[in-house]
């Protein structure tokens, strides 16, 4: 990757909506790069690369934090209205702005429930979840503006100080069995290294506007924690069957375990050809160990 950083230079500057886990890992990330890197808070921070915005107080950012800037990241959810909180406030704003390249974090629960089949960028989306049905609509929205949009379907997110580790350690963790039930899940720093991958090369490729971001190997849930408690050094308790263990799931926890499909990642890793940082669960968990007192 270094070969290619003069892609993005300290003349770059990026405004990422939503500094969350995956945007401000995003932020460090590009700084590494010399660009600048200014994430959005919805309160007043100490943080000098912090803006305020929040759409429901109609609270905006200043006119500065948009000077020069060339590349904007959206890792804001959708509203309480399925509309998308950046758009509904800064679109004619941000549409007026020189921009290179516009990324947008979506979910793979767009694809809906699959009963465990791979599903790719080229499947129709059907989301079954409401969440999932806002996403979809922000999707479109981002999609039918006059921006350079790129959108991008992430699993379950993990990494370092939010993994299945610190899950454990906090005890807040429940070992639940479903048969045949796998969920796909992608390393936070994966996500970062795949989408600056894109930029870096973006002139090489031919323009993909949906992609996901995954890593190669979908598996059950319990097969993560059983690693996690391995790595540990501690005993898993015994498992309780998902039918048992939906007496004590909020209903938004228990609705993860109504959808069921392998997210693949050929397009990201074959055709563009990106390599992962961590491909598996094993190699994630092992990297948020360091981080775990």
């Amino acid at each position: 990757m270094k070969d290619l950083a003069n892609q993005l230079t300290n003349k770059d500057k990026f405004v990422i909506f939503g500094g969350g886990f995956s945007g401000d890992y995003f932020a460090k990330s590009i700084r590494k790069l010399g660009c600048t890197a200014l994430t959005s808070s919805r309160s007043t921070n100490n943080d000098p690369n912090s803006f305020v915005f929040n759409s429901e107080k109609n609270l905006l950012p200043e006119e500065s934090i948009f000077a020069g800037v060339t590349h904007i990241l959206s890792c804001v959810p959708p509203d309480k209205n399925g509309n998308d909180p950046v758009l509904k406030s800064l679109q004619n704003k941000i549409e007026n702005l020189s921009l290179e390249w516009v990324g947008y974090l979506s979910t793979t629960g767009v694809y809906g429930n699959t009963n465990g089949n791979w599903v790719s960028e080229k499947d129709q989306p059907k989301p079954f979840q409401e969440r999932s049905q806002k996403r979809l609509n922000c999707e479109k929205e981002w999609i039918h503006s006059n921006l350079p949009v790129q959108i991008f379907r992430l699993p379950g997110i993990y990494g370092p100080g939010r993994s299945t580790l610190e899950a454990i350690t906090n005890n807040k963790i429940k070992v639940i069995h479903k048969d045949n039930q796998v969920f796909s899940r992608i390393h936070v720093a994966d996500i970062a290294n795949a989408i600056i991958y894109l930029l870096q090369n973006k002139n090489k490729f031919d323009f993909h506007q949906i992609i996901n971001i995954a890593d190669d190997e979908p598996c059950s849930q319990i097969e993560v924690i059983r690693y996690g408690y391995q790595l540990l050094g501690l005993k898993m308790p015994e498992k309780m069957l998902f039918e048992e263990a939906k007496k004590y799931l909020s209903p938004i926890a228990q609705s993860f375990w109504l959808e069921n499909r392998r997210v693949s990642n050929k397009l990201l890793c074959k055709k563009l050809g990106y390599k992962l940082i961590y491909k598996n669960y094993q190699e994630g968990l092992k990297n948020c160990l360091i981080n775990i007192n």
